[in-house]
């Protein structure tokens, strides 16, 4: 079974999602987990980490991870952006990345109470992010020498995110 857990830097598992979110979204655009912190310096501690994981006989493996920075007091946007959403290449087209976003929605909608999420989307990513019933709200524009749209969605009117088959373990 896939257990969705959030974890912080300082978590045991942190590394594991460090190292795929490197092998998939970072090395393929020239870029190290350094260069990452670089360029959004405090962002990587200010960010709930939420990670997929299941058990092997050698220990808890990561199967996917996603972020989620929550605006803070002084800040125009209300909403809390998703970003460094990746599964597994091996796992991919298995729900995964759904799951994970079940669990940001439900901790950002429920317990944290804000009224929406957005993200950058990569153009491949687009078709992810409709079916799980996000909208594209921008035009096309680079970011790391990408193209990314704007997507976001709002809080339900009543939240009700809770799915049967998924079991969250919040630290």
């Amino acid at each position: 079974m896939i257990r969705i857990r959030r974890i912080d830097t300082r978590h045991p598992l942190y590394a594991q999602e460090v190292d795929l979110r490197t092998r998939v979204l970072l090395r393929p655009i020239g870029l190290t987990m350094d260069d990452y912190l670089t360029l959004a310096p405090g962002r990587e501690e200010r960010s709930e980490h939420f990670v997929a994981v299941f058990d092997h006989p050698q220990g808890e493996r990561v199967l996917g991870t996603a972020t989620l920075l929550c605006p803070d007091g002084d800040a125009e946007e209300r909403s809390g952006k998703v970003s460094q959403v990746c599964v597994d290449p091996q796992r991919q087209n298995e729900g995964i990345g759904q799951k994970l976003m079940v669990a940001i929605e439900a901790r950002a909608f429920g317990e944290l109470g804000l009224p929406g999420l957005y993200c950058h989307a990569q153009l491949v990513a687009i078709p992810f992010y409709e079916k799980i019933g996000w909208r594209v709200n921008s035009e096309v524009f680079l970011e790391a020498g990408i193209k990314h749209k704007r997507m976001a969605i709002a809080a339900p009117a009543e939240t009700d995110i809770a799915d049967p088959e998924l079991e969250f373990e919040l630290e």
